[in-house]
C-alpha cells in the first residue's frame, strides 16, 4: 500500500489533469467564437475583450494546476512591471462589473522584474479580488508603483471594511479567512509564491479609511 503522502500526490495529479482538460475546452470555444465573428464580419470590442480575458484566466488556472504535478515549476523571466500589472487590472474588471467600484492606477516609470509571469499575476489578481470583496457598495481601489533605489514597491489599497488588529496578525496564515465561504489559502499562497520570486508581501495598514497591501521586489532598468 502506498504511503498516504504519495497517494494524495497521485490523486492531486489526476485531478489537476482532468481539470486542465476541461479548462482547455474554454480556450477552444473562445477560438471557435472568434472565428465565427470573423466569418460573419462581426466586430465587437467588448466580446473580443471578454474572450481575451477568458483565455488569459484559463492559462493562469492551467499553469497553477501544474503546481500539483511538480514543486520545481517556476519559469521566471525579465518582464515589464507596468505591463504585467496593467493586464491584471484589465482582467480584474470582471469583479467590479455592475458595481460602484473604481480602480485607479498610478505607475512610476517602467522597470523590469524577474518573475514567473503567471504566478506573479495570480497574486496581484487575488489581492485585487479581495479588495473588491472588502467594499460593500461604493469604493475605490488604487494601485500605485514607486521605484526606491533598486526596489519596486507595488501598493494596492481600498477604502472598504477594515481588517481588525487580531486578524492582521493572522491574515497570512494557512487556513485563516474572514469570509463565510473562504478557504483561507489565497493570501498564504500569494505570500509564499512571491517569496519564491524574491519578493515580499505585507499588510502596511488597515483602518476604517484605507487598507494597504504592498509588494516589494527587486527591479532592473529596461
Amino acid at each position: 500500500m502506498q504511503p498516504e503522502k504519495e497517494l494524495i500526490q497521485q490523486q492531486a495529479r489526476c485531478i489537476a489533469h482532468e481539470i486542465r482538460n476541461q479548462i482547455s475546452i474554454c480556450d477552444v470555444y473562445c477560438e471557435v467564437i472568434r472565428k465565427n465573428l470573423i466569418k460573419n464580419n462581426i466586430e465587437n470590442p467588448s466580446i473580443d475583450n471578454a474572450l481575451n480575458c477568458i483565455q488569459k484566466a484559463a492559462r493562469l488556472i492551467s499553469n497553477t494546476l501544474i503546481d500539483l504535478k511538480s514543486l520545481d515549476n517556476f519559469s521566471p523571466r525579465m518582464s515589464s512591471a507596468n505591463a504585467l500589472i496593467d493586464e491584471c487590472v484589465r482582467l480584474s474588471y470582471v469583479y467590479i462589473y455592475e458595481k460602484n467600484i473604481e480602480i485607479i492606477t498610478a505607475f512610476d516609470r517602467d522597470v523590469n522584474i524577474y518573475v514567473d509571469e503567471n504566478k506573479f499575476q495570480a497574486c496581484i489578481i487575488n489581492i485585487l479580488k479581495n479588495a473588491v470583496e472588502a467594499i460593500d457598495k461604493k469604493g475605490i481601489i488604487k494601485i500605485k508603483t514607486k521605484i526606491d533605489n533598486d526596489k519596486l514597491k507595488i501598493s494596492i489599497s481600498n477604502n472598504g471594511k477594515a481588517i481588525s488588529e487580531k486578524q492582521q496578525k493572522e491574515i497570512f496564515n494557512d487556513g485563516f479567512t474572514t469570509k463565510k465561504k473562504g478557504s483561507g489559502i489565497g493570501l498564504y499562497l500569494c505570500k509564499k509564491n512571491l517569496e519564491a520570486q524574491n519578493a515580499e508581501l505585507s499588510l502596511k495598514e488597515s483602518t476604517t479609511k484605507n487598507t494597504v497591501f504592498e509588494i516589494d521586489i527587486s527591479c532592473h532598468q529596461p
